[in-house]
């Protein structure tokens, strides 16, 4: 089958012919591969920094959507025809999404909503997730205030809408040509991170911080009112002081918060921006995200 991932670990990313994926055992399931998202983690994967069972050669890719096209034993969740959407880590079978045919564990996958389509379910499982579970540790409630560094990326942008969506008060960094478009998601405030005195031009005393721009959290912590909480992306978590709770997160696959994720998109709550690029075009497309150049652009890997 056609594929886009590496030979073996530290290896370029090229386009590749794999063998067909195993079939499924207890627990997983085999799913055509629709659409698969690109994101900076992905490069976690070639050098073992990140371990999700890679296998080379193999796939990259921890995210996309599909269809179901074969169910192991003790599956009752989905069943051959169902969409689906995940983000899988570790990957069963040893290779990844960015293939026409992937291995998965149910538990890991979300049923797909007739309203959202295989790009835009693509685009929402790896930074949904984390969007959703800073949110859910870091706790806030209407009226509070959260700092969110770098807002206009792809998790980002999905945590402004989730926090405005509560009733949360968000202040966000981003490029300026991205502030129009953040103060439409939701976000109270949007903070030019190109002024090297960005962090003296805001009010401090927030409730919160979530730190998804690498080098931030060092000067978003004097923002934290005393007994705050500062949530890292970046694993960069600052030394806990004024009783601020300060810890780094790393996400876990969750089918049943992807789900709620996936209703709230296909109804418009959420808004994603995709850009869809055939699997043809893979490595080019992984190197321009993993260099800082889609543009504030999810890349979503499609047949072709």
């Amino acid at each position: 089958m056609k594929a886009c991932g590496v030979i073996s670990t530290e290896k370029d990313v090229a386009l590749l012919e794999l063998p067909e994926p195993p079939s499924p055992g207890p627990g997983q399931i085999l799913v055509a591969v629709e659409a698969a998202g690109v994101g900076p983690w992905d490069v976690l994967e070639i050098d073992a920094s990140w371990d999700v069972g890679l296998r080379p050669p193999a796939a990259l890719g921890v995210e996309g959507a599909g269809t179901v096209l074969a169910v192991g034993s003790g599956v009752s969740r989905f069943a051959v025809g169902d969409r689906v959407l995940a983000h899988a880590a570790p990957l069963p079978g040893g290779s990844g999404f960015w293939a026409e045919r992937i291995l998965i564990d149910a538990d890991h996958a979300a049923a797909c909503p007739a309203d959202l389509d295989a790009v835009h379910a693509a685009a929402l499982p790896v930074n949904g997730l984390t969007a959703l579970q800073a949110l859910e540790k870091l706790d806030l409630g209407r009226g509070q205030r959260l700092l969110i560094t770098n807002g206009a990326g792809g998790t980002g942008a999905l945590a402004v809408q989730l926090a405005a969506a509560q009733g949360v008060e968000v202040t966000a960094t981003a490029s300026a040509s991205a502030a129009e478009r953040l103060l439409g998601l939701g976000a109270t405030e949007v903070v030019d991170y190109h002024d090297p005195h960005w962090s003296t031009k805001v009010r401090g005393g927030f409730d919160a911080a979530l730190i998804i721009a690498d080098g931030t959290a060092a000067e978003a912590l004097p923002l934290v009112r005393d007994g705050g909480r500062l949530c890292s992306l970046t694993s960069d978590a600052p030394p806990e002081e004024r009783a601020i709770t300060s810890w780094d997160l790393y996400i876990e696959p969750d089918g049943d918060q992807l789900g709620r994720l996936a209703e709230l998109a296909a109804a418009g709550t959420l808004r994603l921006a995709p850009e869809p690029v055939p699997l043809s075009e893979g490595p080019a497309a992984f190197t321009r995200v993993v260099s800082g150049r889609a543009g504030g652009k999810k890349i979503v890997l499609t047949p072709g």
